[in-house]
């Protein structure tokens, strides 16, 4: 009798220790929900448009990637590094400098570069249906300055934007300086927030010159309605050396099958008119597969700038 109620007993410990690990492996689900994923980007204005289309760029990545995307305007270029750097970022759209920057510190790993339309260097506009994976910088000057080389800018007053933007800083000043003019001795520096800034500054004669990308007074010439930039400005220097397009970049530890399912969505971005909408955020016009090496030229140029 003793030994059949030792039985009964072990019995129903054995039954509720399995019904106890059941009730566990019931508390674990969570553990398997799909990890939300943080993206930002450099805004190219701070006029506070860009924040309202981060979201519906949020909901797009999100019914995309099957998981929660949560996008985040970066300040400055350095913000965005810091971002990248200290894993608060999993996808940066950075633009060159800063991926370098975040590349070389280990944290951050190019899968994509993108599109841009490509301009016509005499006309200053776009030329239709075509694409380029680089761009230049631009130096512009008002129309009526009588200043038409890089050397006129000894002396002058220049609107830049911060020290990481490859067209906005690094590759004019390293070009001045192979010209044996240092700008940030031999003219007047003065760093402002975005590209419309910098053009208006030069239009009201605060500044002589300004530094943007290629294109500039093209891609804003909607901001300012009551100028025809074309006619108000010109572009006094194109640089020499061309500047890799943004770079798309993860977390250098991403998980390979999220990675190439990450490429797939911003692949096919522009076959669609809502990821169209989203690339034009920042102007892009599609993806391409990323060529490392090109981004190498941006450390050297940066090495320059910073001498």
């Amino acid at each position: 009798m003793r030994l059949r109620n030792k039985v009964l007993v072990g019995t129903v410990v054995l039954g509720m220790s399995l019904l106890a690990l059941a009730g566990c492996g019931g508390k674990s689900e969570p553990e398997n929900e799909v990890q939300e994923l943080n993206v930002q980007f450099v805004p190219t204005n701070n006029d506070g448009s860009m924040e309202a289309k981060a979201k519906p760029f949020a909901e797009y990545l999100t019914e995309k990637l099957g998981r929660p995307v949560n996008v985040t305007l970066a300040t400055d270029y350095s913000t965005i590094v810091e971002a990248m750097a200290s894993g608060q970022v999993d996808i940066g759209i950075m633009p060159p400098a800063a991926y370098v920057q975040a590349r070389d510190q280990g944290a951050a790993k190019a899968i994509l570069t993108s599109q841009l339309g490509a301009y016509d260097q005499e006309t200053g506009l776009p030329k239709e249906g075509e694409l380029s994976g680089t761009f230049k910088g631009e130096v512009l000057v008002r129309a009526d300055s009588g200043l038409e080389t890089l050397e006129d800018l000894k002396g002058k007053r220049i609107a830049t934007l911060s020290p990481n933007s490859a067209s906005g800083y690094i590759y004019p000043v390293a070009e001045m300086k192979n010209l044996g003019i240092d700008p940030t001795k031999d003219c007047t520096l003065t760093t402002v927030n975005d590209i419309p800034s910098e053009m208006t500054a030069v239009l009201n004669g605060q500044q002589d010159a300004c530094f943007v990308f290629e294109g500039a007074r093209n891609v804003f010439q909607g901001v300012f309605p009551e100028e025809d930039l074309f006619e108000t400005l010109n572009v006094l220097y194109l640089t020499e050396g061309d500047i890799p397009n943004d770079a798309i970049a993860v977390q250098p530890d991403m998980d390979e099958e999220l990675v190439t399912q990450v490429k797939d969505v911003f692949l096919n971005m522009k076959n669609d008119e809502a990821g169209s909408d989203a690339m034009s955020l920042w102007s892009h016009l599609g993806y391409e597969e990323v060529d490392e090496s090109v981004y190498d030229t941006v450390k050297d140029y940066t090495a320059k700038a910073a001498e």
